[in-house]
């Protein structure tokens, strides 16, 4: 069975999670430990919004963490069930909502809808759909509380744009191929791109990084990572 790695830690720790299919990309241990020390803070009793889900990997890791509420969304059949196997794995399936459909599609009825506020979402698309990236981000305004931390994954190459819609990145980490791009909303609500870095963006006293987090900037590829495809959006 293919294999997501485990949660971290947390009420599901150490439970290892099932993968939607062979030649997906994980989001693998280290790139989670990582991310998650960076956003632990932001976690307890949160709205976290998974998108581009695959296995759920994220999501589960915020629920297992103290987030109040984890949504999926992924346009796969596969990955909707694997996810809703790991939520029932986790036991943590009453604090999940799981929808199959084209993330900027859910987006547009989300904001319709006047869906809660989200605080923290992760979005994770297949790498080559730079577009895709771009486009949610700058779709998200609407379902972001103020204090929102978005975080984008992709390859490090394909850096997306430091301002879109309200956010505006305070931050990067790389993995070999991989990339996180952590974003604030903006004080100034969507200033453009071309812009320029806003001069308030940088790491804060609380983004201070923790010891699980040295050295990770230059890190190479672990073997998970540096061997799966780069299509595909599954985690």
């Amino acid at each position: 069975m293919p294999d997501a790695g485990r949660v971290i830690a947390g009420t599901a720790r150490s439970i290892r999670l099932e993968a939607p299919g062979e030649g997906t990309r994980p989001l693998g241990d280290r790139v989670k430990q990582t991310l998650f020390a960076i956003l632990d803070s932001d976690l307890r009793g949160a709205q976290f919004l998974d998108l581009f889900a695959g296995s759920g990997a994220a999501g589960i890791e915020a629920l297992s963490r103290g987030a109040a509420h984890a949504t999926f969304v992924d346009r796969d059949a596969g990955a909707i069930r694997t996810i809703k196997a790991n939520l029932q794995r986790t036991s943590l399936a009453d604090q999940a909502t799981v929808t199959r459909g084209e993330v900027l599609a859910w987006l547009r009825d989300a904001a319709r809808a006047h869906e809660p506020p989200r605080d923290v979402v992760l979005l994770d698309p297949p790498y080559e759909d730079t577009a895709a990236l771009a486009a949610a981000l700058d779709a998200l305004g609407p379902l972001l509380a103020p204090t929102a931390r978005v975080v984008a994954k992709h390859f490090w190459r394909d850096t997306p744009p430091a301002r879109v819609g309200l956010l505006a990145s305070d931050r990067e980490r790389r993995f070999g191929e991989t990339a996180l791009t952590f974003y604030r909303v903006s004080p100034s609500h969507g200033p453009s791109s071309s812009d320029g870095p806003p001069s308030w963006v940088g790491p804060s006293a609380s983004d201070a990084p923790t010891p699980s987090e040295a050295p990770i900037a230059s890190e190479a590829p672990t073997p998970s990572e540096a061997s799966t495809p780069s299509g595909g959006e599954e985690r």
